[in-house]
């Protein structure tokens, strides 16, 4: 590029010199922004042998949680052997079972037969419930140790994708600590102190009526294991002759994590959500629909449910998802339109409670109607508008508290207390806007990362055309001085 222009004595040559150069700057300008960078490879070293071992939750005098047909040992079991017999069809890989019988088994006990065949992850197989009976979706517990916590991390995100795939609500790749630093759950605390990565595979919540459709039968517990078979083929690159399949290129598309930091998004969050309040827009007291702006946020963890009460708390909806809710992204709308239909008779009390990804919530101000829902749709006349001789106030509620009360452990479930969910009301939503509020240091660092490389390159296009352009100044100058020089001699 530093050429001397005295040795261009053609006109025409040049042209075509600097005619093409420009087409290589735009050229560049376009292929710029279409690079892309692979988000991070996985940061867990293995050998030329992958060494499994999978472990069905419970067995024995430990059932499990229970609800109607279902016994979460013989889920787990069934699950379990299906994801040994899928994962057995890979090349390079031993795949172990920590017990194929109804047998009693303790914790520690698991992880010392991981430990014993020198496994490179323990793959705990697990079913949910909740106290209430109301909470739904899929989940993935991971360790608080390092370098356990990122290993876990990078196979539980790319697992749960798969979960949201298949149609179930995604409530995020989470440790439970039981003191500062300290794994709450055994099997991984266990694996941890033996040098063994483990993670807790919660699939769906059995007493829920949104995730049952996919455990009506064996057939439904063994589609989750070939499911997580495919997760760890993904997670590890594995290939597989007998099926045709090559994964090797998935282990280089995994999320961004290091080896000598904690996930932040992993970590608990244990304050409530900040911010909830409610606003009525429009009630129509003949038909008993309301129309009710709902604003909240949480600036540490995504919000993921919504519930509502007519009657200030004493009977609630069922859960509902919180509109824009992405629990691996940290996404979530945090302004939307509740429409609820009220019953006749009824002089309604409205509060909403907004929960975080720890199940903490944050309750509204309550509007309080001080005239009762009609039911007439032959008139339709009295219709309540803010400022409009409204017949609603608002107050503040009752400060917010923690959501049902989580398991006790892994392996020991307390008795489900019996139901208490209520009818759901009659409702619907509409988003509004969408707000991210969540950290993005390690959400968004593959992107980042992209995003870096790109402002280099433009930084150094740019820098190649001012020099470019300092060149040809100064060359144009110095050859105009000689053509003058020449000209008066």
């Amino acid at each position: 590029m530093f050429f001397n222009m005295n040795g261009i004595r053609n006109k025409r040559i040049w042209n075509r010199i600097f005619s093409l150069f420009c087409v290589a700057v735009v050229a560049l300008i376009f292929v710029c922004p279409k690079l892309t960078v692979n988000a991070a490879e996985r940061v867990q070293p293995v050998g030329d042998t992958v060494v499994i071992v999978i472990d069905p939750g419970h067995g024995g005098s430990n059932k499990g949680t229970q609800s109607g047909h279902t016994i979460e040992k013989e889920m787990t079991m069934v699950t379990a052997k299906a994801m040994y017999q899928e994962l057995l069809q890979y090349d390079n890989v031993q795949v172990y079972l920590t017990h194929t019988e109804d047998v009693d088994m303790s914790l520690a006990q698991r992880a010392q037969f991981a430990a014993s065949v020198e496994a490179d992850f323990l793959f705990s197989i697990h079913y949910n419930a909740s106290e209430n009976h109301s909470m739904y979706g899929s989940e993935v517990w991971v360790s608080c140790q390092k370098p356990y916590n990122a290993y876990g991390f990078q196979f539980g995100y790319l697992h749960l994708e798969s979960m949201a795939e298949k149609g179930l609500f995604i409530r995020g790749v989470k440790n439970r600590q039981d003191g500062p630093m300290k794994d709450y759950y055994g099997i991984i605390r266990e694996s941890a102190a033996l040098s063994v990565p483990a993670v807790i595979i919660e699939h769906c919540y059995v007493d829920e009526e949104r995730d049952a459709e996919y455990i009506r039968n064996e057939e439904g517990f063994a589609e989750f294991g070939r499911a997580d078979a495919l997760s760890v083929a993904k997670y590890f690159g594995l290939k597989s002759t007998s099926l045709g399949v090559d994964y090797s290129g998935e282990a280089a598309n995994l999320q961004p994590a290091s080896e000598d930091s904690l996930v932040q998004q992993t970590l608990p969050d244990n304050t409530h959500p900040e911010v909830c309040e409610i606003e009525l827009r429009e009630c129509d007291y003949d038909t008993g629909e309301a129309n009710i702006t709902v604003r909240a946020a949480d600036y540490d963890s995504p919000l993921i449910y919504y519930d509502y009460s007519i009657d200030n708390g004493l009977t609630w909806s069922k859960l509902e998802t919180w509109p824009g809710s992405n629990t691996l992204t940290g996404e979530y709308t945090d302004t939307f339109q509740l429409k609820i239909t009220i019953p006749g008779g009824v002089k309604p009390n409205i509060v909403v409670r907004a929960y975080n990804i720890t199940d903490l919530y944050k309750q509204s101000n309550v509007l309080r109607f001080d005239q009762a829902i009609a039911r007439n749709t032959d008139n339709k006349n009295n219709t309540a508008n803010p400022g409009q001789n409204s017949s609603v106030s608002s107050e503040a509620a009752p400060e917010s508290g923690e959501a049902e009360g989580q398991e006790s452990d892994s392996e020991d479930y307390e008795q489900k207390k019996a139901e208490a969910a209520t009818e759901p009301l009659e409702h619907k939503r509409e988003s509004i806007g969408t707000t991210t509020f969540m950290p993005v240091a390690n959400e968004t660092e593959g992107e980042e990362e992209s995003i870096g490389i790109m402002t280099f390159l433009k930084f150094c296009l740019a820098l190649v055309i001012v020099l470019f352009i300092i060149v040809l100044t100064t060359q144009t100058i110095h050859y105009q001085r000689r053509a003058n020089r020449r000209h008066k001699r």
